[in-house]
């Protein structure tokens, strides 16, 4: 677990860490000669109970602020140090208004200096310091003196009380933001940071985002001594195999997981002091710290949906790619003058450009604290592109065993590689019913309409298409034959006008005999509906295709082939002028029935003619199929 000081500048942050820690934090040479904390200083601290904790010592100085959002970022508690002989000051707002942004979950008061002032004075810095909160969310606070010892005992057990309560991280994919880089001899580039989930072993391989450059983990430190592993809530020391200082700095953050990316464009719940807002516009540069990065950043703002609270959904665009989770915090500050102004919740780390919807106050509370609120509004935001399943872990904020718990317990569709809303879904399955009835009215002799036709009618993606046919066909509203997907119980239905139409397209078939006419002949006879029929008389077994325009009755086709098996020695090869003289129909009509024969196996063709096959490979006997 960690825990991170905040505070005004010479309130005795560094001096009671080295107390608590017997670690001197100020490791520059510019902060021994300067005598102030310009950047983070890291030592362990042993607690009752829990063992060696990590304690990150940040500059209270406001020029270094940022350095302070980096070392607050990702802590478990929060040490707000306060001098017991000046009080509340400008600085010591400012760290706790960015602590609040943060959301760090616990935090403990130090009243430092307390041996220079008298129990008075102290009782009236302690209740300035109570005002700073909300009666219900007040901290613990120790009034310590970091020369004498005295309060030191007491803090200690304070904090170990409070850390107690911290819940175990489940297992999860591995993060971790670079605060320092630096060099050294014989080991190469080592890297420091706090890991914020998951966990890396020594030899394993992580990603430097958001350059996305691969290496190899040749060393792992945690307090100064070697560990196998690298865990979540613990301060790590990484030394990186063929690693440039240059590939790495503050700022860049380590993962395992191929599936993290660098953004530049996200969406948040934003909370913005009213007065700062309200000079704001689309155009307006911030600085947003998130982690260890610092980015220059525009927002554009969705003010209708804001509420009472000043929280907004906001898009916001950052002039260089960050890395970024669902549910990460970040700080919004003014460049000039510099100062804090806000802060707020990554809602989607991947988000497209669109219009803002509305999101009324009580969906902005669940998207700033619940994966499950995140996942349908990213689901709602991908509409009929659907999610990357395997993008959810980072995208809503939650551990891969979580993501498979919410896809069951949301409603939401899952394709092969996406995950859709089950309106998505709902929208498709109205377009497949609407497709399916309007071909049944436009062909009532089709056995379906054609699975491809359906799939492209729907505009939608093929995962999406997919998943809604099994959604009905699991409901029993259609069903598939074939290629062809039809509603289920449908049977092709002849009217009174159709079956006199097929009787005298039979009628015309069986009278052509050997040479019956062709599809356009009888198209140009009987008009537009011909194929359709045909393919019904078909169906029924009364004609066979013999070729792409042309049906011959069964019967007739049936004395042709026996014609042949009855004059034909089998294993003798018979030209087609020979082959002619024994069915008596021209060449026109040979051929195409010669070929019909081959695919059928009655003949097999040999050089320029035709054997009779001894065993044909299909039956063409079907009279079952007949009515």
């Amino acid at each position: 677990m960690i825990i991170g000081t905040a505070g005004h500048i010479d309130h005795g942050k560094t001096e009671l860490v080295k107390a608590l820690t017997g670690v001197d934090t100020d490791r520059l040479p510019e902060e021994k000669r300067r005598g102030i904390t310009i950047d983070l200083g890291f030592a362990p601290l042993l607690l009752d109970r829990l063992g060696t904790v990590g304690v990150i010592d940040v500059p209270g100085h406001e020029d270094f602020v940022r350095s302070m959002v980096v070392g607050a970022s990702g802590i478990d508690l929060a040490l707000l140090v306060v001098a017991g002989d000046e009080g509340v000051m400008p600085q010591t707002r400012e760290h706790l208004a960015i602590l609040k942004l943060l959301q760090i979950p616990r935090m403990v008061v130090a009243l430092t200096k307390a041996d220079l002032v008298d129990d008075e004075w102290l009782t009236i810095v302690r209740d300035d310091v109570r005002a700073l909160f909300d009666e219900d969310s007040r901290p613990i606070i120790v009034s310590c003196s970091s020369r004498s010892g005295a309060g030191l005992d007491e803090l200690r057990r304070v904090l170990a009380d409070a850390l107690s309560d911290g819940e175990a991280k489940p297992d999860d994919v591995f993060r971790l933001p670079v605060d320092r880089a630096f060099s050294v001899k014989g080991t190469g580039t080592v890297v420091t940071g706090t890991v914020w989930t998951g966990e890396l072993p020594v030899d394993g391989v992580v990603r430097i985002l958001p350059t996305g450059r691969a290496t190899r983990v040749r060393r792992i430190e945690q307090h100064g001594r070697p560990v196998g592993f690298a865990r979540a809530g613990n301060r790590a020391a990484i030394a990186l195999t063929g690693t440039e200082l240059s590939d790495v700095a503050r700022g860049a953050v380590l993962v395992r997981d191929e599936h993290w990316q660098p953004t530049s464009l996200f969406e948040a719940v934003v909370v913005m002091d009213p007065n700062s807002a309200a000079t704001l516009t689309p155009r307006s540069w911030l600085r947003l710290h998130s982690g260890a990065s610092e980015v220059g950043a525009r927002l554009v703002m969705n003010e209708s949906a804001g509420g009472v609270s000043g929280r907004i959904l906001a898009r916001v665009s950052t002039d260089a790619p960050v890395v970024l989770r669902g549910g990460d915090r970040f700080v919004l500050r003014l460049p000039a003058p510099l100062r804090t102004i806000g802060g707020g919740i990554v809602v989607d780390p991947y988000a497209r450009r669109r219009s803002l919807p509305d999101v009324p106050e009580s969906e902005l509370d669940r998207l700033s604290t619940s994966a499950s609120s995140r996942l349908r509004f990213v689901l709602s935001a991908q509409s009929g592109r659907g999610a990357r399943i395997v993008d959810l872990p980072v995208r809503i904020g939650c551990s891969p065993a979580e993501v498979k718990d919410l896809m069951n317990s949301s409603g939401a569709r899952a394709g092969r590689h996406n995950l859709f809303e089950p309106e998505a879904v709902e929208q498709v399955m109205a377009s497949i019913r609407r497709i399916v009835a309007e071909y049944e009215i436009r062909s009532p002799l089709s056995l379906g309409v054609p699975a491809q036709t359906v799939r492209e009618g729907v505009r939608a993606s093929e995962e999406l298409a997919d998943i809604s046919i099994r959604e009905m066909e699991r409901a029993g509203e259609i069903e598939s034959f074939g290629p062809l997907l039809r509603r289920r119980g449908w049977v092709p239905s002849l009217t009174d006008r159709d079956v006199e139409a097929t009787n005298r397209l039979a009628h015309d078939i069986c009278a052509g005999e050997q040479e019956p006419p062709g599809v356009g002949d009888l198209i140009s006879r009987y008009g537009s509906s011909v194929p359709a029929l045909l393919r019904f008389l078909e169906r029924q077994g009364r004609i066979v295709q013999v070729e792409v325009d042309r049906y011959y009755d069964r019967d007739a086709l049936e004395q042709m082939i026996a014609q042949l098996k009855g004059k034909l020695v089998p294993g003798q090869v018979y030209v087609p002028a020979q082959l002619r003289d024994v069915l008596g129909c021209s060449r026109k009509y040979l051929i195409p029935f010669l070929e019909f024969c081959d695919r059928t196996g009655v003949t097999e063709r040999r050089g320029d003619g035709r054997v009779l096959r001894e065993a044909p490979l299909i039956q063409l006997d079907t009279s079952s199929a007949r009515s």
